[in-house]
């Protein structure tokens, strides 16, 4: 039996299983209609979120399979002060899978040492997001066809953003690969993963505060919000929350195929005029994450292609 924490448990050549896999079910949806017939999947969701639950939600039931679960910890008994751990070795009677979201770092890998049914992580705090990355690595293997020699810029919140923190880990494993990290001082990626992931593997990375002065360097910008619920102090968050605004105005300069990436919600930081921009591809990467989390699905349940 086996779980998905971290992206970095996933091996290159399981990454690149996957991706055929989404990749195959987007052109073959009907051969994977029943792949999970009789088959459950539950969503414990202790924070709220749209895209991640309902797409793992629909991902089961295309693949025949049948949801149970919860959308936030108050519907839970968590509310009544049950453990994490109690949480899932109940739910394991009931489920064959389990998708977890927690706002506490760790939570996921605590339930997964406790339950007898595989554990995805659906995000845990500003820790890790690997079903948004494995989603992020289909959309950019679609849109650039390679993973390799790759300019891809970070732009707003890099210090809690977990979906920032997961890809940079990810790409991280190709070759000649660039990070351009663009955010204000108070909101730095942290250096602990400049550390352990970026320098030891070589990565050329730099940072900046411009993001003018970053496009047009760029393959990929990976856009992201600045997050309320990471704050501690109000005021932070005010005055910290509009750094970055992107405009058709400041793509002129950008690479005519340059990939605008954001891994939702969005609040403003990027203008609703971009969304008719062909670079624009945060919509795709909402689609492409019900078809990776298909494949990761069956993966985890030993389920043949």
């Amino acid at each position: 039996m086996r779980s998905l924490i971290d992206i970095q448990e996933l091996s290159t050549d399981e990454i690149d299983r996957l991706i055929d896999t989404a990749n195959d079910i987007i052109d073959n949806p009907q051969r994977y209609s029943e792949k999970c017939k009789g088959k459950k999947l539950a969503t414990l969701f202790f924070e709220p979120s749209t895209r991640t639950r309902l797409s793992f939600e629909a991902a089961m039931y295309d693949l025949g399979g049948h949801v149970i679960g919860f959308s936030e910890a108050q519907s839970s008994s968590s509310a009544k002060g049950e453990s994490v751990a109690d949480t899932v070795r109940t739910v394991g009677y009931y489920a064959d899978i389990i998708a977890m979201r927690h706002p506490k770092e760790g939570a996921p890998m605590v339930a997964a040492m406790n339950s007898r049914i595989p554990i995805i992580n659906a995000g845990d705090g500003g820790h890790n997001h690997p079903t948004q990355t494995l989603t992020d690595l289909l959309t950019i293997k679609r849109e650039k066809k390679r993973f390799d020699s790759l300019t891809i810029g970070f732009c707003g919140d890099l210090k809690f953003g977990r979906t920032v923190h997961s890809l940079i880990g990810a790409m991280s494993r190709y070759e000649n690969i660039k990070v351009v990290l663009i955010s204000p001082d108070e909101l730095k990626l942290p250096e602990y993963i400049k550390q352990t992931i970026l320098e030891p593997k070589g990565i050329e990375y730099t940072e900046t505060t411009s993001l003018e002065e970053a496009i047009p360097t760029l393959d990929i910008l990976y856009m992201t919000r600045v997050q309320r619920e990471r704050f501690f102090n109000e005021q932070d968050y005010i005055r910290l929350k509009d750094s970055y605004i992107l405009t058709p105005e400041k793509l002129v300069t950008a690479k005519k195929n340059l990939s605008i990436m954001h891994p939702l919600p969005r609040v403003n930081e990027i203008s609703v005029a971009v969304d008719k921009d062909e670079r624009a591809c945060y919509f795709k990467q909402v689609e492409n994450g019900k078809f990776i989390r298909m494949a990761l699905i069956m993966m985890l349940l030993g389920v043949e292609q």
